[in-house]
């Protein structure tokens, strides 16, 4: 594919690679509409200049990866591909140059329609736009609060043992792990509920500047949450979210996607002309 324009509107949590240290998978939208994910990316050990946001068009060398059968999933050429910002799109006019893109091609409205697209080895779809016909609730779940300790620990012997490390990489803290677990309940427009997991850099950020805020108190930053996901993106947005499959499970779960980013322009109601 080489030099390869972008447009970022997925960065999943960070989660440890044994492989590859701290790793986020990245997805987004090519100028056609057509989606495409970027993975592995090492984000957090990018320059500053590289560390493109939510919006932002990006141009990187990109090959197929050839480790993901999903017809999505490339990679960077290189551990240390350039990645170069070119511009970012904003909010104006309730998301307009947003929705050009995200809207470009099929929204989803049918989840078991869409679990068997990707079921089906032509189609195989592994990403997507899905227009939920209703948020029943958003559930919040403990779960383990540290790392796996063989893969947090191998990756510290992975950058113990290199010997061109730059200085930073020997500086460099993965990031915390989420105590919680964070999902919708939602139907879709034929009536089927599902649960799904968001897996979103947003919301794990947003839990993280909750509990600061409140002092370390993790149920009032559950409750901030909860009100963010549920009180204001379910029930006063126009809620749009990006699903994508898990490669493990991606054949072999019921329902292979999570969430992995949500789109919440306003509600925007027509008036008449006349």
């Amino acid at each position: 594919m080489a030099k390869t324009k972008v447009l970022i509107t997925v960065k999943t949590y960070p989660v440890i690679s044994s492989k590859y240290d701290e790793l986020v998978c990245t997805a987004g939208f090519l100028e056609d509409g057509s989606w495409i994910r970027i993975y592995p990316i090492q984000f957090r050990k990018k320059s500053f200049e590289e560390q493109y946001k939510k919006y932002d068009w990006i141009e990187l060398d990109l090959v197929k990866n050839k480790s993901d059968f999903r017809k999505e999933s490339y990679r960077p050429i290189s551990y240390d591909t350039e990645i170069k910002i070119l511009e970012h799109l904003d909010t104006k006019s309730n998301w307009l140059l947003r929705k050009e893109i995200v809207f470009k091609k099929k929204i989803h409205t049918d989840i078991n329609g869409l679990i068997s697209e990707a079921k089906n080895r032509e189609i195989m779809t592994s990403l997507a736009v899905f227009k939920p016909a209703e948020i029943l609730n958003f559930t919040i779940e403990k779960v383990d609060r540290v790392w796996d300790k063989k893969k947090l620990e191998k990756s510290k012997q992975d950058r113990s043992s290199n010997l061109f490390a730059q200085e930073d990489e020997d500086l460099f803290e993965v990031v915390k792990k989420l105590p919680y677990k964070f999902s919708y309940i939602l139907r879709d427009y034929n009536g089927k509920e599902s649960k799904m997991m968001i897996e979103d850099w947003e919301i794990g950020q947003l839990f993280w500047n909750c509990l600061a805020r409140h002092e370390s108190n993790e149920s009032l930053a559950d409750k901030d949450v909860k009100k963010k996901y549920f009180d204001d993106f379910a029930k006063t947005k126009d809620l749009h979210l990006f699903l994508g499959t898990s490669q493990l499970h991606h054949f072999t779960g019921k329902n292979p996607f999570m969430i992995i980013g949500t789109f919440h322009p306003k509600i925007e109601t027509q008036t008449s002309l006349f």
